[in-house]
């Protein structure tokens, strides 16, 4: 009887912990790596970051979304990506010369350089990107329950532009950046930026 209670003194509070711990990386929490360059420069291949379930997602959060059922090319549930909000439902976005406009205001993007702005950008708005879509063919605002999202390193980024919208459903969660990952200036550029 005393090795059964000796045994339950250490089973119990570690099967409590685990609960715990599943429930709030179900729930609240959970660990993810970038995978590719589209993040470039403030997060980088195989940096890995922490993203909270239940963040508010605002303009120029950056999120994690499971891109199954979005992008066509993700064949999988389970396609994780990390993207930049530059639309929340309701929403006009356009672009100009490498200028961002939402609802017709300039977006700042001092979080990427000239160049990153400027290349593989193009002009366009949601009504000519729509074009090429097949589920929201001339749309000219960001749909209820939708985001618009784009990769930082715009030229090599397959993010909205392309396929759509994100639906909030698919959203994971808000990407945070713990201090031991990149520098100060990324971190804050991933972290700190949400309007």
């Amino acid at each position: 009887m005393k090795t059964v209670k000796e045994i339950l003194s250490w089973v119990v509070p570690i099967a409590i912990g685990l609960i715990i711990a599943l429930l709030l990386r179900a729930f609240v929490v959970t660990v993810a790596r970038v995978d590719g360059p589209s993040m470039e420069p403030n997060l980088v291949n195989n940096e890995r970051m922490i993203v909270w379930r239940q963040a508010p997602i605002k303009h120029l959060s950056v999120i994690v979304f499971d891109a199954y059922g979005e992008d066509p090319s993700a064949k999988t549930k389970g396609t994780d990506y990390v993207k930049r909000v530059i639309g929340l439902p309701g929403d006009t976005v356009s672009s100009k010369d490498g200028n961002l406009y939402v609802n017709g205001k300039l977006v700042k993007q001092n979080f990427i350089s000239k160049s990153e702005r400027t290349s593989g950008t193009g002009n366009w708005d949601l009504k000519s990107l729509s074009s090429q879509w097949s589920e929201y063919n001339g749309v000219t605002k960001v749909p209820k329950g939708q985001y618009f999202v784009m990769g930082d390193h715009r030229s090599v980024s397959n993010d909205g532009r392309y396929w759509g919208f994100v639906s909030k459903k698919n959203i994971i969660g808000v990407v945070k950046v713990p201090f031991w990952e990149t520098d100060k200036t990324q971190r804050d550029n991933v972290n700190k930026l949400a309007y």
